[in-house]
């Protein structure tokens, strides 16, 4: 069973209110009032895993799949410990789950402290974010003061030169096992790393020390680990510069270097090139990804908001693939370094797994690599540089 506006007077009315002055009227299906940049994600599962997926830290999420909650929330499905978004917006939130065990998701919203607005035009929205972009928002109760709310919005800052990280890395280094045999021990950093991407390392045999997002390079140096694993992450990249000269330690240090979406853009922002702000970014389940080498195509994962401009790159980086929906930057390499990176979420969750057997042989090359036997991304490359693992 679903819920709607029609013949529901007594829930009360709310409103998301855009910077630019419109404003969608519906109601609270979780009260409360909170801000953030609105941005439209196209899954149609996976909702649980959204709404944990600590990239989303600063964010409204508005889902363009129009019922959502329909088989409940569950302790597994979180890719976090809680809620990472601001507050959360569908056409119908599901009152009552098929999941057996599943718990309503508006029950796991109010629990949580996270507003959500249901009974809106979303398709209005996502029209509204494609030609202008992603826009400050709040989501608040319509008897608020709609001229103090705009002013409200319009005072927050824009994502663009936010720092969150800080926000959700891990206070302390902790460690996991590998599942079975051990192929090789990683150092993860938490730029706000999704649970999957430790659970896909540690199924293809890593032992994995994860480290919060400032801890130096030497660090590494001092556990004696195999290779580095830059992680996911929120906000804007380039105002993090202390993890930027820390990142480009960790290329130079000889190591197997992997980044993942924020980690990609922090690794090209190490290696001298630039990043940009998309107009509206890339979050869904369905974006086309070709592997410039092969022309192979994997349909993946994303969620950022920003992208790595492929021509700030210096000559020593090689783009190994692009989007096809926009042709940005989905991946590049070092030449004859064993430094690799990617934008989309090879990891899923949700979305395709296409691309998931990357860790796999990204675990490969670390093996080849040998524990310190690798050279820097400022050495010159020669006989030994190490195969790029294929995403497809």
């Amino acid at each position: 069973m679903s819920v709607s506006v029609a013949g529901e007077a007594s829930r009360e009315e709310g409103v998301l209110l855009l910077e630019d002055g419109s404003c969608f009227r519906g109601w609270l299906a979780s009260p409360g009032k909170r801000f953030g940049e609105v941005v439209f994600n196209t899954s149609m599962t996976g909702y649980q895993e959204i709404l944990t997926d600590p990239s989303y830290c600063g964010q409204i999420v508005l889902m363009t799949q129009p019922h959502i909650g329909n088989y409940g929330t569950y302790a597994a499905a979180e890719e976090s410990e809680r809620p990472r978004v601001e507050g959360f917006v569908a056409r119908e939130f599901t009152e009552v789950p098929s999941g057996i065990e599943g718990r309503p998701l508006i029950a796991y919203l109010k629990q949580h402290g996270i507003p959500a607005l249901a009974g809106i035009d979303t398709r209005a929205v996502v029209r509204r974010l494609r030609q202008k972009g992603a826009l400050r928002g709040v989501i608040a109760s319509a008897a608020d003061d709609r001229e103090q709310l705009l002013a409200e919005v319009l005072a927050m800052p824009e994502m663009q030169g936010r720092a969150l990280v800080d926000e959700v890395t891990c206070v302390e280094e902790y460690e996991l096992p590998a599942d079975g045999d051990e192929i090789a021990f990683l150092a993860v950093y938490d730029f706000g790393v999704k649970r999957n991407i430790l659970r896909s390392l540690c199924g293809a045999g890593a032992r994995l020390r994860v480290l919060p997002a400032r801890t130096p390079a030497s660090r590494c140096d001092e556990l004696g680990v195999d290779g580095v694993v830059l992680s996911n992450g929120p906000g804007d990249p380039e105002p993090l510069h202390e993890i930027i000269a820390n990142v480009r330690q960790l290329a130079d240090s000889g190591r197997p270097l992997l980044g993942i979406c924020l980690g990609h853009q922090l690794l090209g922002l190490a290696m001298g090139g630039s990043t940009f702000k998309l107009k509206f970014g890339h979050h869904g389940g369905n974006q086309p990804v070709r592997d410039l080498d092969d022309g192979t195509v994997a349909i993946t994962a994303q969620n950022h908001g920003f992208a790595l401009a492929g021509d700030s790159l210096p000559g020593n980086c090689r783009v190994t693939s692009v989007n096809l929906n926009d042709g940005t930057v989905e991946g590049f390499e070092v030449e004859g370094a064993p430094i690799f990176s990617v934008q989309y979420h090879p990891e899923a969750a949700p979305g395709p797994h296409d691309a998931s057997r990357l860790f796999a042989a990204f675990l490969e090359a670390v093996r080849r690599q040998g524990s310190g036997a690798g050279r820097g991304a400022g050495d010159a490359p020669g006989e030994a540089a190490s195969e790029r693992p294929a995403a497809g």
